[in-house]
Formats: C-alpha cells, structure tokens, sequence
C-alpha cells in the first residue's frame, strides 16, 4: 500500500470517527470524499478483501440493496451496504473505508447501490463479483441524456470486468443490447400466458429492438417498457428467465404477495415495481448459495426502507414517505395508490438539486391525471419548485390546491390533512429535509431506515 493510500485511508477512517462519535452525525459521504481527494484510487487496495456486488439501474437501486442485503446476511451475517443512498463515488468509498475490518482469512460481501453514472469508476477500482441491473428509464437528463447514453454508462463498467456475473431484469429490453462475454442470469415476469399481441403505449421509452430498431410487440406488459416482449421483424424475444414471478397474489399500499417460481413470497412495501426489486434480491441470493427458505424468511422481514415508503405516525396521521423522481417511478407509486381503499391526502415536494435532477420538466409526462381515480380528498405542494408541482396538478384539473411554500412547514401541512391517511411524494432532497425535521420533531427514531 503506497503513503498516499495509507494517508486517505487514515484521513477518511477519522473524519468518520469524528463525525459519529463527536459531533453525533451520520453518513460517509465526507470521509469519502476526503479520501479520494488525497487518493482517487484508495478502493483499489480493498478490492482484493471483499465479493463486490454492484446494484445498478434507474429505480430501485435502494431498495434492491436493502433486500438483497437481508437475503445475504441468512448466509454470510455482516454485509458491507449503503443504505442511506449514498451512492456516488464519495459515499461508496466512505462505505468501504469505515467498515468494520474482516477477520483474518475472511472474505466478506459487499452489497453496493452504485449510481448509473459511476459503474466504471467503482468497476474499476473494486473488481464485482456481479452486477445487477434494475431498470432503464428517462431519468435526470441532465446528467445522463437519454435512456441509451445512460446504458452505454453502466456497459463501461461490466466491460472492465468480464468475468463477472450480469444480473439482468430481462424484461427491460435495453438490457439485451451490448454484446457481453460475461456470465448473465436473468429475472423477470410470467404471471401471465404468453399469448397476447400488444404494443407499449405511445410515448413509452425503451421499445426498440436491439437487431434492427422495429417497434417490439408485447405478449404482455407488467408496466412501461418492461415485460414478455418480441419482434415481429426477426427472431429477437425476451431470453428464458431463470428466475420469474409466476403469480401476483395480492397487491396492496402496505404488501405485495406474490409467487416466485411457485413459491409464495410477501414484502412489506406495495406496488408491482418494487416485486421486481424482491424479485432482483431473490436471484442476487439464488447466486450467492442462499437456499430459498433463507430468502423468505430476509424479505418478509418488516424493517423500514430509508425513505422508500416508510410508514410514520404523525400524531393522529398515518403516514407513508415515497420517493419520485421521474415519469415511470411516479406513475408507479400512483398506480400503488389506486390500490388503497381507504380515503387519503396526498402532498408532493419537488427540489431540483443536483442529486433530485435540476430539469423538472418530468413532471408534464407523469400521469397525475390518473390520481382521479383514487379516493384523494386533499392534495398539496411544497419544495424549492412548488410553484412547478403547482401548475402541474392544475392542469391535471385538481381544484384548492394547498400550498407549502417553506419545507418548515410540512410538519403542520401533515396534520392539517382531512383525512387519517396521508402520502408523501417527495424528490431526493426534498425527502431528506422531509425526514430531518420529522426527525427533529420527534416523528422518526432511525437515522438510515435499516
């Protein structure tokens, strides 16, 4: 280990020290970003210590970590994880640098939610045992362009290392362009006959055909661009899953139950996207030995999710936090809303930091028009584009629309709701200054949700 490396280690190591045992905060965003100031490749001398797996993709990337993470830990005990989200350069060298170091002759797992723009430099650095593939949707255009550039992103990476495994949702169409000598496994969804004919509704990303770019048909679509597809111009089809969700049991706001090849299954967490991200720690377990009744028992544990629909009581309001941040995923937590029976508020806080995506245009192709079809009573707004949210949901014909123009005040917003059962969409940042001052208040316990 050279001086350089030997210094950031050290640096990050203290700053994290400082942090949690002095000054009582969490994180390892600041150590990390410490060390790699002094030495951009300080991960390069943990790479030989730990099986990496990167956990990648639009949506679901927390989430995905979170459970596959529960599913090693049947097997193996500690996992090295962020949970929190931090999932850029910084916070993943932090991660690994004030992890507890392993016993002599152990090789522990690492499970990490990297972001779609730093899969080549942690591929580089850190050598994975696998990399699994959530989803590609329009995202943060800003930074990544469109879906394809985003794509090309994460092929950088898996390039640099051949041998490891790809774990793909084979579903998503996209994942089947590049050509890969790696290793793949694919999931996805056969809950239903493979008999129909239908194509993606318009506007929809992703449904091209990586042989010869012909409009793909669908035998049937879970949601967007993701489900049993073929093309009517040449041989190309979805692959054969080696691991599939056969039956959806029942769908709620607060469970999904559904089968995985024959074998019934239940998160704690509604909507049918996040199956998928059940589905992705289940195969990531599959992989790395966990026997199927280890599994069960990881992903019906009840723990919270950092900010993925976590559930708080808010005085008298029963409270659900949910993440938004682009057309599909937002879509995706309406279409969990219209499954609620019961009357509920919603309240949408929109930023446009950088980790948010500073282009909020998204927010004119999410389908907030379909929310008439739930039982809402109230809807309000709030965050540094409140304004944007605002005018949106106007033209999406909802009427006395409350208006929060100070993050301050979402506390008080909350219990001013009409009705027991209230929903949170927020943007990144907008759910983290959300939950600090919950947690000022009194409201949330936990720093990171796990």
């Amino acid at each position: 280990m050279s001086l350089k490396s030997s210094l950031a280690m050290m640096v990050g190591k203290t700053s994290y020290f400082v942090l949690r045992n002095i000054l009582h905060r969490g994180g390892t965003s600041l150590p990390g970003k410490l060390a790699v100031r002094i030495d951009p490749d300080v991960m390069t001398n943990l790479a030989e210590k730990y099986d990496v797996i990167v956990i990648t993709g639009t949506n679901g990337k927390t989430l995905t970590t979170t459970l596959a993470a529960r599913v090693l830990r049947e097997k193996f005990g500690t996992i090295i994880t962020n949970p929190s989200g931090s999932n850029m350069i910084q916070g993943i060298t932090g991660t690994m640098l004030t992890a507890k170091a392993p016993k002599k002759g152990a090789r522990p797992v690492a499970v990490l939610e990297v972001d779609e723009a730093n899969v080549e430099e942690i591929a580089r650095q850190l050598k994975p045992k696998a990399f699994v593939l959530t989803n590609i949707f329009r995202d943060q255009m800003d930074r990544f362009g469109e879906i394809y550039t985003t794509y090309d992103k994460i092929l950088k990476g898996i390039r640099l290392v051949p041998d490891a495994t790809v774990i793909a949702n084979a579903d998503s169409p996209i994942f089947m362009r590049g050509d890969l000598p790696n290793p793949k496994i694919y999931y996805g969804f056969n809950h239903l006959p493979a008999d129909g004919d239908m194509r993606a509704p318009i506007n929809t990303d992703g449904i091209l055909s990586p042989t010869d770019h012909s409009i793909l048909h669908y035998h049937f679509i879970t949601y967007a661009n993701q489900g049993y597809y073929f093309s009517k111009t040449d041989q190309f089809a979805r692959p054969e899953l080696d691991y599939a969700v056969t039956k959806l049991n029942q769908l709620t706001p607060t469970f999904s139950n559904f089968d995985i090849d024959g074998q019934t299954f239940q998160i704690e967490i509604g909507g049918m996207y996040n199956i998928y991200n059940a589905l992705a720690a289940y195969t990531v377990g599959r992989f790395m030995g966990v026997d199927a009744v280890q599994i069960k028992k990881a992903l019906e544990s009840n723990a919270q999710i950092f900010g993925r629909q976590e559930a708080i009581t808010v005085d008298d309001k029963e409270v659900t936090i949910v993440l938004i941040k682009n057309p599909v995923g937002t879509n995706q937590v309406i279409d969990m809303m219209k499954t609620d029976s019961e009357p509920f508020s919603l309240l949408t806080l929109l930023n446009a930091n950088y980790a948010d995506g500073i282009d909020t245009s998204w927010i004119w192709d999410a389908d907030f028009e379909s929310l008439h079809q739930t039982d809402v009573r109230k809807v309000a707004v709030g965050g540094q584009r409140y304004r944007d949210i605002n005018v949106r949901l106007k033209m999406a014909e909802f009427e006395d629309i409350a208006i929060y123009e100070d993050i301050k005040q979402i506390t008080k917003a909350i219990k001013a709701m009409p009705t027991k059962r209230v929903y949170i969409a927020a943007t990144y940042t907008a759910m983290l200054q959300l939950r600090a001052q919950l947690a000022q208040a009194g409201y949330i316990k936990n720093r990171l949700g796990e």
